[in-house]
């Protein structure tokens, strides 16, 4: 009965790591994701809709009521004498109240772009958190399977040692565990990229069964200059609308102390009795006005209530300029951090490890050392390796909170 070498056994699970994909129906990129989203998301289109609603807002502000007709009819007992009257009377404003409704629609309408665009800002804010995090995901896979066959033809040369008797077999059995716990790393990581693709691909607007691809790695940290300016953010451009939208509400507040006034023309035909000469008829034009007089109610309250809530705008888009520079700046202090760690780790760490490393190899070749000394040094270039990749993950999850924070495209 044939037997598996124990290092063809190997090879075959590291093959089943891989997973077998289907050819991606959609491939997005770190820099490409924001079109796609713009093109595809179901969210962001129903949030336009925002801008359609506030257009037919507009559209009927500052209109005048619809005329009313006015008619009249009266009859004495024997239907003898009579009147009838017909006209048409029509409400106005006394004040600017119509074109201070239009303006502030127009204002809304501003406001309802602003914040459709703050969706679309989140939405991209969030799809390249999870593309960074995929990356990321995809660079520590390959360094598994770089290290994985290192650690494959370490323990495949111990094997042939063992096997004509100058090495351990235990020695070579360590080696191959060390070798056999790469995979089982490498398929968490398939699980994990699965979980970060199924959040992507809502916000994509992927429908059910497409593939999905992502391009590209992630570049060398670079963090941006200082200084941070909150203009371009939707949120804060549609508070500062708010504000301005609270200001012209003061103004209508203010015009509706007056009632509307009501004019109109009338005509009317009459039939009297002028005895004894008999019946008279009379044709009667006239002019009809009604002015509100404003004695009792001057809308103090809902003016009150207006200029309390354009204080409250106003403070709210100056707290939300001053909590987005900060924002910035913090996202900003923490890519530096990160970028100092991973110049210290290129520089300094790793050429470290990778000569710890090769000394103790060479060290337990000449039999001056120890197999638990070669796998120690692997291991912690491969925690330093993963150390950097963490922190090159970090750094671009802090970018793009920074790059999302000032609505950088």
């Amino acid at each position: 009965m044939s037997k598996f070498h124990p290092l063809a056994v190997l090879a075959l699970a590291a093959m089943a790591t891989i997973p077998l994909r289907a050819e991606p129906n959609v491939i997005v990129s770190l820099t490409s994701v924001g079109d796609r989203i713009r093109a595809q998301n179901p969210d962001l289109a129903a949030a336009r809709l925002r801008i359609q609603e506030a257009l037919g807002r507009m559209n009927q502000s500052g209109r005048l009521a619809n005329p009313q007709l006015e008619t009249a009819v009266e009859q004495n007992s024997g239907f003898r004498e009579g009147r009838f009257e017909i006209g048409v009377s029509q409400r106005f404003p006394l004040t600017g109240r119509l074109r201070l409704e239009k303006d502030i629609s127009l204002t809304e309408l501003k406001s309802a772009e602003a914040e459709v665009r703050e969706v679309e800002r989140q939405l991209t804010g969030h799809a390249r958190a999870a593309v960074v995090k995929i990356l990321a995901t995809h660079q520590r896979r390959e360094l598994l399977r770089q290290q994985s066959a290192v650690s494959g033809e370490f323990a495949k040369s111990l094997s042939k040692t063992a096997a004509k008797g100058e090495g351990s077999p235990l020695d070579a059995g360590q080696a191959k565990l060390e070798a056999s716990s790469f995979a089982l790393e490498i398929r968490q990581l398939d699980a994990v990229e699965a979980a970060l693709t199924g959040e992507l691909k809502p916000l994509l607007g992927m429908r059910p069964g497409e593939a999905l691809g992502i391009g590209g790695t992630l570049p060398e940290p670079t963090p941006p200059p200082a200084g941070a300016d909150p203009s371009r953010r939707p949120d804060l451009q549609a508070a500062q609308l708010a504000a301005l939208a609270a200001a012209q509400g003061v103004a209508l507040e203010q015009s509706r102390r007056h009632d509307d006034m009501e004019g109109g023309i009338f005509a009317a035909a009459e039939r009297a009795e002028d005895a004894p000469n008999g019946y008279d008829n009379e044709a009667i034009v006239g002019l009809r006005f009604k002015i509100p007089l404003p004695l009792r109610n001057k809308n103090e309250g809902a003016i009150q209530e207006a200029e309390a809530r354009q204080q409250r705008k106003e403070m709210e888009a100056t707290a939300l300029g001053r909590n987005i520079r900060l924002q910035a700046e913090a996202a900003r202090d923490e890519m530096r951090a990160w970028a100092e760690m991973i110049a210290e780790i290129n520089s300094t760490l790793l050429p470290l490890a990778d000569g710890q490393s090769a000394l103790a190899e060479t060290a337990y070749r000449s039999g001056q050392g120890e197999i638990q000394s070669v796998l120690r040094a692997r291991e912690k270039r491969l925690q330093l390796a993963a150390a950097r990749l963490d922190a090159l993950r970090e750094f671009h999850l802090a970018r793009v909170r920074h790059d999302t924070a000032l609505a950088k495209p």
